[in-house]
């Protein structure tokens, strides 16, 4: 009995490579993902923007001239008081509707009364934000305002 050994031919070869070409590139793929999702998402919340009226005041002025984001941040200092604790209500607000929609049983008369403290407490803090904007704005550049309107067109800045 003699044993003949065959090769495989060329074309085989390369379907062989590409094959687990292929693997690799699906298995590199998956871990990539798996690696994301498992370690960014608790970073996520370290991240998220903080909900200040300083820190919207910051998001607005950091585009405009120095001389006109320093105004800005100067108005916000003369009513920080005022729209901190404007803003802080604010934030209680939310997460009262958020603990209102996460309570187990339900209950939606609770989530509704969370809501509607929400619609009440965000005008008083709009109002005082506004008012800031508009001080600032008076003795600001035609620049810096173009920069600030572009700037407050932003649904992000409302937060």
């Amino acid at each position: 009995m003699t044993m003949v050994m065959t090769y495989p031919d060329r074309s085989s070869r390369w379907l062989l490579v590409g094959s687990l070409a292929l693997n690799l590139f699906f298995v590199g793929t998956i871990a990539a993902l798996s690696v994301r999702h498992f370690v960014a998402t608790p970073q996520s919340a370290a991240t998220e923007r903080p909900r200040t009226a300083a820190a919207r005041i910051e998001r607005l002025a950091a585009p405009l001239p120095a001389a006109d984001a320093d105004r800005l941040r100067a108005a916000l200092q003369a009513r920080a008081t005022e729209a901190e604790g404007a803003r802080e209500a604010l934030n209680r607000a939310y997460e009262r509707v958020q603990a209102a929609l996460r309570a187990q049983p339900f209950d939606p008369a609770q989530l509704r009364a969370a809501m509607a403290d929400a619609r009440v407490a965000r005008p008083p803090y709009e109002q005082i934000m506004q008012d800031i904007v508009v001080t600032a704005a008076a003795g600001m550049s035609p620049d810096g305002r173009i920069k600030l309107a572009d700037g407050a067109q932003r649904p992000s800045n409302a937060r």
